[in-house]
């Protein structure tokens, strides 16, 4: 357990004052070091290592400013108001921070990764087969609920609000399983087969449903169910229950319209893709025929 911020988290929890500002933002080293490694090694990987040995064509300013986005949102989530509200006074902040941990950065990171940058690390067969099996459809699925389930749970939050080190765990396996989850829906890997659009539809809305049971559980509770949050400060209008019902809230909703969104961008490309592949036919057909 890291001491300092032990001691930082019981002097506002104790303290008369709040200390709570919009306006500063600290931001710890290692967020820093790691946001700032990841985005120069996209663009060198994008950039210097693609010339240098021909990996593939060039990345499209979408995909770069996809995958700088989500190291910027990454970035914000776990710095600056978001990480102190999220750390010292309030549920809802929280879920404001999970909610952009794993239903935004990952799929903006996966969008932002050209298929040859990928494959590298695929070359090793157990990378592959380990990948290709956690990227399954019913694995992906399973994994993802299980830790988004189990991490709610009140003894298990409550730890990773005590102990900065279980916490930093918890956010690296809600990244890591939101990424196992985004993955059969963008797969940027054409070797890793994509499900057709109609199932990824229907794995888009079954994966909402164990976290609408959780957040519905959270949001018409009539207790506090974590302590932690019962004994914060109380930075603006709001009881420990009432913040407690609005994160449950914000984790249900906007989780829901993030899902449903993704479903229509799903929906719009299958058609697409299918009336493209009717207008082929039809033009196969008529050059058949023309020919007879």
């Amino acid at each position: 357990m890291h001491m300092q911020s032990v001691a930082a988290a019981l002097a506002l929890l104790h303290g008369d004052e709040v200390h709570f500002s919009w306006t500063a933002w600290d931001a710890h080293p290692s967020i820093v070091i790691g946001c700032g490694a990841l985005i120069a090694a996209y663009l060198w990987g994008v950039g210097p290592a693609r010339e240098r040995w021909s990996l593939g064509p060039p990345a499209s300013r979408w995909q770069i400013a996809a995958f700088v986005g989500s190291v910027v949102i990454l970035f914000v989530s776990l710095t600056g108001p978001i990480h102190d509200l999220s750390d010292y006074y309030l549920f809802s902040a929280h879920m404001v921070q999970h909610m952009l941990l794993m239903m935004i950065v990952p799929p903006l990171m996966l969008l932002g990764m050209p298929a040859w940058l990928i494959r590298p690390a695929l070359r090793a067969r157990r990378v592959e087969r380990l990948a290709r099996f956690l990227t399954q459809p019913l694995i992906a699925f399973a994994i993802y609920n299980v830790v988004f389930v189990i991490w709610h749970f009140p003894f298990m939050y409550n730890a990773a609000l005590e102990d900065h080190d279980v916490h930093i765990v918890q956010h690296l396996m809600f990244i890591a399983t939101a990424t196992m989850m985004w993955w059969p829906v963008v797969n940027p890997v054409p070797e890793l087969a994509r499900m057709p659009g109609p199932v990824q539809i229907l794995y888009l809305f079954a994966i909402g449903l164990p976290a609408s049971v959780v957040s519905a559980f959270i949001a018409l509770s009539e207790e506090v169910v974590y302590p932690f949050y019962g004994r914060a400060p109380r930075v603006f209008a709001l009881s420990a229950l009432e913040d407690q019902q609005l994160g449950g809230m914000i984790m249900w909703v906007p989780g829901m319209i993030l899902l449903w969104a993704a479903i229509t961008v799903v929906f719009f490309r299958w058609a697409r893709r299918e009336d493209r592949e009717e207008a082929a036919e039809r033009r196969r057909l008529t050059e058949t025929n023309a020919r007879a």
